[in-house]
């Protein structure tokens, strides 16, 4: 049940302010953007649409909590098909950002941002990679990049790197 004082008539103008996020309120709820979604071919309650109608309501506080916008793979499926424009996977850049902002954050994508931070890449490379690379006549990968650990420790909220 949705309860009007809950809702925040401001926010899909905050999400069209934020980079990506302009052409919300192009959406007039066709669909396309859920049916070609691979996502929602794994998981049939992601539904982009929902969330699009869930900004232009105004809630606010269920979509920044929520988990379906930290879903999105970002194939541009919907971006491509889209009759309006819409620009869906901006949106969920933007949401995303926003969400970031106030410290909604997906515990997957702080173990990401802890990982790049600290060896400056998704996984930790070990003498094992460089050996097998060796074989190949591959030079080594380096097992850090200090300026990326610097960039993120320097940018990055702490909680996040924790």
């Amino acid at each position: 049940m949705i309860d009007s004082k809950d809702l925040d008539p401001n926010f899909k103008y905050e999400v069209a302010a934020e980079i990506g996020g302009a052409n919300i309120n192009r959406c007039f709820a066709c669909g396309t953007c859920t049916v070609g979604c691979p996502v929602r071919e794994i998981d049939e309650k992601y539904n982009p649409r929902k969330i699009i109608r869930m900004v232009l309501l105004g809630m606010r506080e269920r979509v920044l909590k929520s988990d379906f916008i930290w879903l999105c793979s970002t194939c541009y499926t919907c971006y491509d098909h889209c009759p309006q424009d819409v620009q869906l996977t901006s949106i969920m850049t933007a949401l995303k950002n926003i969400a970031a902002r106030e410290g909604y954050i997906h515990p997957s994508f702080k173990e990401q941002a802890r990982l790049v931070s600290k060896f400056g890449r998704l996984y930790e490379v070990e003498d094992f990679d460089n050996k097998k690379r060796e074989k190949f006549g591959l030079p080594p990968i380096k097992k850090n990049f200090d300026d990326i650990t610097k960039i993120t420790k320097d940018t990055l909220p702490k909680e996040v790197l924790q």
